[in-house]
């Protein structure tokens, strides 16, 4: 599953420009998989601390009670799982496509109750139908080659009247503010990933997807089509990062 992309190196120019599907799920599998060992370091320094907060407020958007059933789709190292675990949960599975971001996650310890780390294609989940009683992923919508599909599959195994929340970075939209998001996100932020994390390329990729990325209008859309009910969105951070909750009709 990790051949390399030796053959066609991401440029600054096209790192966020793919010629098929397969080739970005390979570049991102691949990306993620080179970073995973400075990803929660990153995501601190990036964010100034605030994903923690984001991800507070997730948890509580899926209404996961004691003893409930959790997804975390597109987990990375599981913050968003380890979060969940102080509902006290009866499950929390965290899953994601980067098996390096899995075994690492697997690393963490938070006493005897831990989330139960597997690597899954978030397209074709290997989880029955209604299995949970909430889905949730964390930054990941802008890394999917179909979208559509992804909604439809955390739809699928949640239950009816369960939730799906889904926590993105989206297209920043204020003229007066927007050229200094730019000059830190696509400048500073690279610069960060090269000196901590060994690996500009990838923190040029992450301003870069979010500059192609649906708007979180679009996102809102995308999930009533998927059969939710109730879909809303809170803008955080200034409006650059959209938390939408949707329930399963």
């Amino acid at each position: 599953m990790h051949v390399g992309i030796h053959k066609k190196n991401m440029t600054d120019k096209n790192i966020a420009q793919f010629e098929n599907p397969q080739e970005k799920s390979h570049y991102v599998r691949t990306m993620f998989d080179r970073i995973s060992a400075k990803y929660d370091l990153m995501n601190r320094l990036m964010t100034f601390g605030q994903d923690v907060r984001w991800r507070k407020l997730a948890i509580a958007a899926t209404g996961l009670s004691k003893g409930g059933k959790l997804l975390d789709l597109g987990c990375g190292t599981g913050d968003l799982s380890f979060d969940a675990l102080k509902v006290e949960p009866q499950l929390v599975v965290a899953a994601d496509f980067s098996t390096e971001m899995v075994r690492i996650g697997q690393q963490k310890k938070n006493g005897a109750l831990n989330p139960i780390f597997t690597a899954a294609d978030g397209m074709a989940l290997p989880f029955a139908d209604n299995a949970f009683d909430a889905a949730v992923t964390g930054f990941v919508m802008r890394n999917v080659t179909n979208i559509d599909k992804f909604i439809q599959e955390m739809v699928r195994v949640v239950r009816p009247q369960g939730k799906v929340v889904i926590l993105e970075i989206t297209p920043f939209n204020k003229p007066l503010l927007k050229p200094f998001y730019r000059f830190y996100f696509h400048s500073i932020v690279p610069l960060l990933g090269g000196l901590v994390a060994g690996d500009r390329e990838a923190y040029t990729y992450l301003p870069k997807s979010v500059d192609i990325f649906i708007s979180a209008d679009e996102l809102q859309s995308r999930m009533q089509q998927a059969g939710m009910s109730s879909v809303n969105y809170r803008l955080l951070n200034m409006g650059t990062v959209a938390l939408h909750t949707g329930t399963v009709a």
